[in-house]
């Protein structure tokens, strides 16, 4: 199935919506939740599955719906075609200060993009959202995000959200070593895993954590600056440099003592 062919515009600076401008008969999927506001003509209609694949019967719409249930995500998705004679717009809200990163999904290779569990906030319909287990287990137990993500397929628009700044790095058979929890996404030509930050000595007294995010090959990744479980640690009450994501052991141990 093609993807619709939807226009968009990004508004805002640090907290960000996308702008959905649809066709008569167009749809745009999005996640439960994220609609900001929609004009007169908008019909939504909330479906157990992506609707990528509508001959895929129930059994096959369960499977994915139970597949969205284990990345932490909601169990339905939310569709929004324009029933009107004319362009109408619907605006999807991020549910964080951030990014909006808009992704033609046929410019990337294979079509196909890999990204946070929790990044998607909506794409044009035909994009079809999978789970992607990540073959390191070492990512699943360090990693930020875990070795469960999310796998986006298509030739259309898809929408994904980080926090922070956003960074777009093209790696042409190189390694980089990133924050665990700040990969937004990478092409499938990217090997993602995780390992030990340098020596012992680095590892507690450096601060920047006992393991690092390594993105080894070439392709595309995206790189957030302030992901919201960092977010989050900033803003509670127990947080502080002693318990932030990527802080040493003897800072963790200070925190424990205070």
């Amino acid at each position: 199935m093609y993807s619709h062919e939807i226009d968009y515009k990004i508004i805002g600076e640090d907290i960000q919506i996308v702008e959905i401008e649809l066709d008569p008969n167009e749809t745009v999927i999005a996640e439960a939740g994220s609609m900001l506001y929609m004009e007169d003509g908008i019909q939504f209609e909330t479906k157990m599955g992506d609707g990528s694949q509508p001959d895929q019967g129930f059994l096959g719409k369960l499977l994915q719906a139970g597949s969205r249930v284990i990345m932490g995500e909601s169990l339905f998705m939310t569709h929004f075609t324009n029933r009107g004679n004319g362009k109408r717009k619907v605006t999807f809200a991020a549910p964080y200060p951030g990014t909006v990163m808009p992704i033609n999904l046929s410019g990337v290779y294979g079509n196909t993009l890999i990204v946070q569990k929790d990044a998607f906030l909506c794409a044009a319909l035909g994009t079809k959202m999978s789970i992607h287990f990540n073959q390191k287990m070492g990512a699943g137990f360090f990693g930020g995000e875990g070795f469960i993500l999310q796998k986006i397929q298509g030739d259309g628009m898809a929408f994904i959200h980080a926090g922070g700044v956003v960074i777009e790095r093209t790696l042409n058979n190189e390694i980089l070593r990133v924050d665990t929890g700040c990969v937004v996404g990478f092409e499938p030509s990217v090997n993602f895993d995780i390992q030990r930050a340098g020596g012992l000595r680095s590892m507690v007294f450096g601060g920047e954590g006992l393991f690092l995010a390594t993105l080894r090959g070439s392709g595309k990744v995206w790189i957030q600056s302030m992901p919201i479980s960092k977010l989050v640690q900033r803003l509670s009450a127990s947080g502080g440099q002693g318990n932030k994501e990527s802080g040493s052991v003897l800072g963790q141990l200070g925190g424990l003592l205070d």
